[in-house]
């Protein structure tokens, strides 16, 4: 049975200022999805690149939280954090706080995530099964 649906739309330039500032990176990033490229020595396709690479994680926290139904209330941003499987598919990995939320919310529960980006913008859907 589906406990709930999140979906969220970011524009990555927004987050070309993020890479430039570190310390926003660090706010709302888990550390295993951190890039450890200095930015200073990045082409400016690289940049792009790392834009995408941290808008579209960031879309899937925000649908996340929404398929939750608890918006970004109630745990730590970095503590729902995005990984990928051996063959690359991406899925959604919780630590603390956002762990304790989700058990409570919905025991036994399971995630669905799909991620697109495209230039300009980032997409993420996120489907939670009870």
């Amino acid at each position: 049975m589906i406990f709930g649906i999140g979906v969220d739309l970011v524009e990555v330039s927004r987050f070309r200022k993020w890479i430039e500032e570190e310390n926003l990176i660090l706010r709302y990033f888990n550390e295993k999805e951190m890039s450890d490229k200095d930015v200073s020595d990045l082409t400016e396709r690289q940049i792009s690149a790392m834009s995408q690479h941290y808008a579209v994680r960031f879309a899937a926290k925000e649908a996340f939280s929404k398929a939750l139904g608890t918006g970004l209330s109630g745990f730590d941003l970095r503590d729902v954090y995005v990984l990928k499987e051996e063959s690359g598919k991406p899925y959604i990995a919780l630590g603390k706080s956002a762990k304790k939320v989700f058990d409570e919310k919905c025991p036994g529960g399971k995630i669905f995530l799909s991620l697109s980006h495209e230039k300009d913008y980032a997409i993420a859907n996120v489907i939670i099964e009870s």
